[in-house]
């Protein structure tokens, strides 16, 4: 007779499995900030396209990898929301009409395209534009402002708050161009190097006047961890992928320049998991404080999820490697190449 598989009840399956969770959480977070930030990038330089070939060749770009992407915003809530329910809820309910712009914006991102191939009038196409575009530049303006409020002064919008929405737009811009850079012809990679290297540029000096406001002010009481080796690490390496990616640009080592500007996003991410460890969310007048500790679910919950949650993760990451395996090539504006 085979025994049926029994989880602890009272104890977790290995000690750290909060701290674990924590990291899965962010991981999400942060695949999601990569990938979709590189999709709000191209519908932001979207705008900058007069050309009907160029437009439908950035739209190509990211077309058979965006709604998969988005998948990653769903990891991080459903993550959030079975390993850290207070949390999930305080956050939503502290910062709701942000979360709801930001719902709206990628409304207003994912009908533009579809809805502008159904009419031929110009007026309707350019309202169309005007959505994908604007969607692209709010929602990562949103979600970063969001992502300042829960780390520097939840509930408000407040200025570190609002940097950090600028930062989120201006990082997407670099990748999106990256990527569009690194995967089309001469002509068109050239003008998204350079639009490229002006957003790296504008986040760079983001990130520094973002940072003065946080130490000066000691915002959310984080001044402290920014100044930590831990911390003053990841903006060091922050600066060396920034510089190393316009290098990389200007020598039009485009393939290269992508990784360097993904590594942009990645630690943006590695700094606000840093921030939020281990005190995942002040106290507010919504409630006490919250550590990774005191928020996490029953061992039993927390178990159940482990066992059922992370097999599905290793087939998503499956999933991913290759989907992105097969549209590795180049882009034209029919769609991928070999």
């Amino acid at each position: 007779m085979i025994k049926p598989l029994l989880l602890p009840v009272d104890t977790y399956l290995v000690d750290s499995l909060p701290d674990v969770w924590f990291g899965v959480v962010m991981f999400a977070l942060t695949m999601y900030i990569v990938l979709d930030g590189f999709d709000f990038g191209i519908g932001m330089l979207y705008a900058t396209r007069d050309d009907d070939h160029d437009r439908e060749t950035l739209l190509a770009a990211f077309g058979p990898i965006w709604d998969a992407n988005e998948v990653w915003l769903i990891a991080f809530g459903t993550m959030l929301l079975a390993a850290f329910p207070d949390v999930y809820s305080r956050l939503l309910a502290d910062n709701y009409l942000i979360a709801l712009g930001f719902v709206l914006a990628l409304l207003f991102r994912g009908v533009g395209p579809e809805l502008r191939e159904q009419r031929e009038d110009e007026s309707w196409q350019r309202a169309c534009d005007w959505s994908f575009v604007g969607g692209s530049a709010l929602a990562p303006f949103l979600f970063g402002v969001l992502a300042g409020s829960w780390v520097f002064d939840v509930g408000a919008i407040s200025l570190p708050a609002i940097l950090t929405g600028v930062g989120l737009v201006a990082v997407s811009a670099v990748t999106g161009a990256a990527f569009v850079a690194a995967k089309t012809g001469p002509a068109l990679a050239g003008e998204m190097r350079d639009l490229g290297i002006l957003a790296t540029v504008a986040y760079l000096a983001g990130v520094v006047v973002l940072l003065a406001v946080v130490i000066v002010t000691d915002a959310g009481g984080t001044a402290g961890t920014i100044l930590s080796i831990p911390g003053v690490a990841i903006v060091g390496l922050s600066v060396v992928a920034g510089l190393g990616g316009i290098v990389l640009a200007l020598r039009d080592s485009y393939r290269a320049w992508l990784v360097s500007a993904l590594a942009l996003p990645t630690l943006l991410s590695a700094l606000v998991a840093l921030l939020l460890y281990p005190a995942i969310y002040p106290a507010t007048a919504s409630g006490a404080e919250l550590t990774v500790e005191t928020a996490v679910v029953s061992p039993l919950a927390l178990n159940l999820t482990t066992v059922l949650g992370f097999p599905v993760l290793v087939v998503v990451l499956w999933y991913f490697k290759f989907l992105y395996g097969v549209f590795s090539g180049p882009i034209e504006a029919e769609g991928y190449g070999a």
